[in-house]
């Protein structure tokens, strides 16, 4: 402990595990806001400048909006793929016992109703439900982490309480 009460030890990194293709896609969508994006907002904020009197126009303003938004991404990605962390197959292979839902694992579930939906669970970052990718932060995927096969589990949504059987659990690749 140090003077004052407080702990030396340092605060853990945050680490964001993203799967190979999620982490391509933002690294992709950082490019295009660089080398595109960026240009295409300073050529829109010279043209405003060109139009006349800035300090009355929409369209400067609009475009030093426009401005703000695509730093502001480009500052948030460039944090997150500085401390992402690509989900590989080796990361998969469990110490001992059955496997467990975690971040990068594809899980098939069962409701009451005996309907069965599979979804791939990983990070805020990449969620995307539409297409099965489903965030280990929303209420299923929070619900289903760290419960095995033959698990239930109970689901609080929106739209009530729904319990969902753990029937399969393997690696997404």
């Amino acid at each position: 402990m140090s003077i004052g009460g407080q702990s030396d030890a340092r605060p853990e990194r945050q680490v964001y595990r993203l799967t190979p293709e999620g982490y391509a896609k933002k690294k992709e969508r950082l490019e295009y806001l660089r080398n595109v994006k960026r240009k295409e907002v300073a050529d829109y904020i010279h043209e405003a400048k060109e139009a006349g009197d800035i300090s009355e126009s929409s369209a400067y303003e609009d475009a030093k909006n426009d401005q703000a938004k695509v730093e502001g991404e480009i500052i948030e990605l460039e944090q997150l793929l500085a401390v992402a962390e690509i989900m590989s197959p080796d990361m998969h292979q469990e110490t001992a016992g059955p496997r467990t839902v975690r971040i990068g694992m594809q899980v098939e579930i069962e409701n009451e109703s005996g309907v069965k939906r599979m979804f791939n669970l990983v990070s805020t970052f990449e969620a995307d439900p539409k297409a099965g990718l489903i965030s280990d932060q929303s209420p299923v995927g929070k619900a289903l982490m760290g419960h095995k096969e033959g698990d239930e589990v109970s689901v609080s949504t929106p739209g009530g309480v729904t319990s969902y059987l753990v029937l399969s659990i393997k690696p997404m690749y």
